[in-house]
């Protein structure tokens, strides 16, 4: 029998603390104590996210797809056109949502696994000047690529100024460097069951000012997903519909020493241990013979193509029988890769015995490699 683990990229392992805390008696969500609630967790939120007060965080009962959606609609109005670029499923899940809701779409899709180059959000813009917001995936979680987000955004710039980039950061917000404020990001929506290691079912809506000055002088084309209700609202600790207020709970639990840390060692100092730790992942499968299958991986995610001739899959399915989660590829890469995150409860001794369990699972697939290689390759990248 072995112990169940969650290394998939969402949901993660929580902490202990943040199933104590879920565990408290129900509390009403217009108490003045989920009011205190509320309010830390929009203060925990900026904290993370490494921004000023001059961005508006909020926090939504829904998924990431809800968050974005709620992005999409509050800040553009409905039948105008907006463009896309992806290289993966969730870039693409944006596109695809803006065309359903009315929007005239322009998307650019690239080859899964490659990260996107500015060229191509040169192009599609040039080709597109009407285009009034820029939809793109920063990490992308299908993959496990990371793209150039801050370039990204200043060549969208430089083709149309005046252009909105709303931004999918649900894998990387917490993991990646991600400069919102510094960046020119109007919009950037997360989610509870990544690296904010809380379980799944909120999500969170960042806004800039730009942002908010749209929100003040459009009219509204959502209703559960208008943001100005909520922005009306979340400041004093209240919020628009009923919220899933135990989870915001366990989410302050998640979040306080995630803060403390930041606030002692800064958020850069942050970004590299994450960076740092997903590399030993990496470097460890490499001596495994694995390879990633990601062009520039995220620290968010490694996405493992295991030695011929094993599958993604079958990997998969090992490391399962040895009670360790991971989670497959995506449509036509499903069979091809496993994804395996170490975002959530997850510190470096964890890691080193993942890369055990991840050599016996390898070795039950027919893999041929000394014992031991593997978790030597991860202590020593832990070491650099």
């Amino acid at each position: 029998m072995f112990r169940q683990r969650l290394i998939a990229p969402g949901p993660v392992e929580i902490s202990p603390a943040v199933q104590l805390a879920m565990a408290q008696s129900q509390l009403h969500h217009r108490s003045p104590e989920a009011k205190v609630v509320v309010k830390r967790a929009r203060e925990l939120l900026r904290i993370v996210a490494g921004v000023s007060e001059a961005i508006e965080p909020l926090i939504l009962t829904a998924s990431g797809t809800g968050a974005f959606e709620a992005i999409l609609t509050s800040l553009v109005a409905r039948g105008s056109e907006v463009a896309s670029v992806s290289a993966g499923k969730f870039g693409e899940r944006w596109g695809d949502m803006a065309k359903t809701l009315g929007y005239t779409t322009h998307q650019t899709r690239l080859e899964w696994g490659t990260s996107i180059p500015v060229s191509a959000v040169t192009t599609l813009l040039e080709a597109n000047p009407n285009s009034k917001a820029l939809l793109v995936t920063h990490s992308e979680t299908s993959t496990g690529a990371l793209h150039d987000l801050e370039n990204i955004a200043k060549a969208a710039r430089a083709v149309n100024p005046k252009i909105l980039i709303l931004v999918d950061a649900i894998t990387s917000l917490g993991m990646a460097e991600l400069q919102l404020e510094a960046w020119g990001l109007d919009a950037v929506i997360s989610g509870s069951q990544k690296a904010t290691g809380a379980p799944p079912g909120l999500a969170f809506v960042y806004l800039a000012p730009s942002a908010l000055a749209i929100l003040e002088s459009s009219q509204a084309t959502a209703y559960y997903f208008d943001l100005r209700r909520e922005l009306k609202v979340q400041a004093s600790g209240e919020t628009a519909f009923t919220p899933a207020i135990n989870l915001i709970v366990g989410l302050n639990a998640s979040l306080e020493p995630i803060a403390a840390e930041i606030l002692e060692h800064g958020i850069t100092a942050w970004w590299a241990n994450k960076k740092a730790m997903n590399n030993a992942l990496l470097e460890c499968a490499k001596a495994l013979g694995c390879s990633s299958f990601a062009e520039h991986p995220s620290p968010a995610c490694v996405t493992l193509v295991p030695p011929a001739p094993i599958s993604g899959r079958e990997l998969w399915q090992a490391l399962l029988k040895r009670g360790a989660r991971a989670q497959t590829g995506q449509d036509g890469i499903k069979d091809k890769i496993c994804r395996i995150s170490f975002m959530g409860h997850f510190d470096r001794y964890d890691a080193l015995s993942f890369a055990g369990l991840l050599e016996e699972a390898l070795l039950d697939c027919g893999a041929k490699f000394t014992r031991g290689v593997g978790v030597a390759a991860l202590w020593a990248a832990l070491e650099v």
